[in-house]
């Protein structure tokens, strides 16, 4: 692949810093609107969809992760994407079950509580940090770049994948607390 010129370079950092930025700002504003939108009750649904995203997604790191280490760089990049796609899949359904329904509230007690606030809280931070290097590497891929998505998915690849399987676990965690 062409190498690119150090414009259109410049100009997909920015973006890629923007993005990165703008999308937790644009979740932590829905998040904390008070005015819930009525869509229907099927919302309720949403974090069920949720955490079969989120296992989706998870399988799709370690098939990918696997796809590379055989070698079969086909075989990897479509299953990267595939994760891209049902990552950001979630985030719009993360927003829409938020933008229409209140926060639940975990009702677990004793030493699960802590473990369940903390699972939760490394997941928020994590997936903050994870969008500019799911960014990086993706763009870093599909431009040819490899060296440079090499080095990048040593931090995204670990991250996204504990973001991945956290969001399951705390999902499982506070299932029992869904009211539908």
């Amino acid at each position: 692949m062409e190498a690119l010129q150090p414009v259109q370079q410049q100009k997909a950092n920015r973006v890629i810093t923007v993005l990165s930025v703008a999308i937790p700002v644009a979740v932590a504003v829905l998040l904390g609107i008070r005015q819930k939108v009525n869509l229907g009750t099927w919302t309720t649904y949403l974090p069920h969809l949720n955490g079969i995203i989120n296992s989706i997604t998870s399988v799709l790191l370690l098939l990918g992760f696997y796809f590379i280490r055989q070698k079969n760089v086909l075989a990897h990049k479509r299953t990267m994407l595939a994760a891209f796609t049902f990552g950001s899949l979630f985030l719009v359904s993360y927003v829409l079950y938020h933008l229409t329904n209140e926060s639940t509230p975990f009702g677990g007690e004793g030493w699960v509580r802590p473990v369940y606030y903390f699972l939760l809280v490394s997941h928020i931070v994590l997936s903050v940090v994870v969008v500019w290097f799911v960014l990086r590497a993706v763009y870093f891929a599909l431009s040819g770049q490899i060296s440079k998505h090499k080095q990048t998915v040593k931090y995204a690849f670990p991250i996204w994948l504990y973001v991945s399987v956290t969001g399951v676990i705390v999902y499982l965690m506070i299932k029992p607390y869904y009211i539908h």
